[in-house]
């Protein structure tokens, strides 16, 4: 594993200042970030990028409401950009916005389908070094790619964070100095009238958790504006997952110590689309098994390094390809439209490693971030984490 080739930020200080120091290091990417969804937005809303600001105001006061001190924060990152507040709160509403069909010119029956991302877990005897894995490929936008980069948020006494983001965002995927990782797949769209939380507040919330009741209780208690599924892996070989929806929520655990999720309901289906569901990405329903089978291959290996070689190959499969495990760009699609594995991540909560493949992972090998998740408040205070092989 080589020195991680994607922008790397480490924020401290309050929410104003971890946002100022954000918004000035990233000042150049969020710009990309904000051209690439005036295009993106605007193509799957028909609406001009100041329409769009407009109605994110909506979420302003419900957001202020819900995470004072992340709006404080997103603020910041406002300032130290040079943007408007409502420009880096739209980048953090992206997936509620283009899957709100009250936005734009998507009609009922042609929901937008972009979402891609595979999760799993791997707890309790999956890999055969008898280390706890969490991990996913990220599929988005294939413009988003030149906008991703890797937070490390320290932010005493909450759990210091490692995250993978688009630039702007204060909540994606990642994993904290309490043993927690949080993995995420979306699961459509809105199918509930009220403002809820856009989801990279939920998701920063999940990881600013010291434990794992408190991140549960978030994803249980959180006004969902669309559905979203989350997987929580914690370090002591326990993982559960949870579908969130703005009405009820689903949830599984593993089976065998090996669980994977797509973006298809698999613990339940909300009763509001019942009658009438069908998987928007009707690729997951064969991601899903797929690449479970793929990663049952690291029971048997032999060590870490032959574990981290199966889940390379397994993230790298292409049944169904382009719309594969690793996403490529499907030729007949508009440049807008176009989905690919932006990265793919893997996080061994045993010794704290945390591993990124920038882009396809058929492409690029893992690379190791240069933080140990562990260098951080724990839940019995600070942690120097385990070992660390490189």
């Amino acid at each position: 594993m080589n020195n991680l080739s994607l922008p790397v930020v480490e924020l401290r200080g309050s929410a104003v200042e971890r946002g100022q120091q954000y918004g000035e290091a990233a000042k150049e990417r969020i710009h990309t970030s904000l051209e690439h969804y005036e295009n993106a937005v605007g193509e799957a809303t028909g609406l001009t990028w100041s329409q769009v600001l407009q109605r994110a105001e909506q979420w302003v006061e419900t957001c202020r409401g819900y995470a004072p001190d992340l709006m404080e924060e997103i603020e910041g990152v406002a300032d130290g950009a040079g943007v408007e507040m409502l420009d880096v709160l739209t980048l953090n509403a992206r997936g509620e916005i283009i899957y709100d069909t009250s936005f734009g010119k998507s009609t009922e029956g042609e929901e937008t389908v972009l979402d891609g991302c595979s999760s799993f877990s791997m707890t309790h005897g999956a890999s055969g070094d008898g280390h706890v894995y969490a991990g996913q490929n990220w599929d988005w936008l294939h413009g988003s790619s030149e906008t991703l980069m890797v937070l490390r948020i320290v932010q005493d006494p909450k759990p210091t964070i490692v995250m993978q983001v688009e630039a702007g965002q204060i909540g994606r995927q990642g994993a904290n100095s309490a043993g927690l990782a949080l993995n995420a797949n979306g699961l459509g769209g809105r199918f509930d009238e009220s403002v809820g939380v856009p989801q990279a507040f939920i998701r920063r919330r999940v990881l600013d958790s010291a434990g794992l009741l408190e991140a549960v209780r978030v994803l249980n208690h959180a006004p969902q504006h669309i559905a979203s599924n989350a997987l929580i892996t914690h370090h002591d070989h326990f993982s559960i997952d949870l579908e969130t929806t703005p009405g009820a929520n689903g949830w599984m655990y593993p089976d065998d110590g090996l669980l994977v999720h797509g973006n298809h309901y698999q613990a339940f289906v909300p009763e509001q689309l019942a009658a009438r569901y069908r998987p928007a990405s009707v690729d997951s329903l064969f991601r899903v098994p797929r690449l479970r089978e793929r990663l049952l291959a690291c029971r048997d290996a032999a060590d870490s390094a032959e574990v981290r070689r199966r889940v390379h190959a397994a993230v790298s499969d292409h049944l169904g390809y382009p719309k594969s495990v690793c996403a490529h760009p499907d030729p007949t699609e508009g440049p807008h439209e176009q989905v690919s594995t932006l990265l793919s991540s893997l996080v061994d909560l045993t010794t704290g490693e945390y591993m990124l493949a920038p882009g396809m992972p058929c492409e690029n090998d893992y690379e190791l971030v240069p933080w140990n998740v562990f260098d951080g408040p724990g839940p019995d205070g600070p942690r120097r984490g385990g070992a660390r092989s490189m």
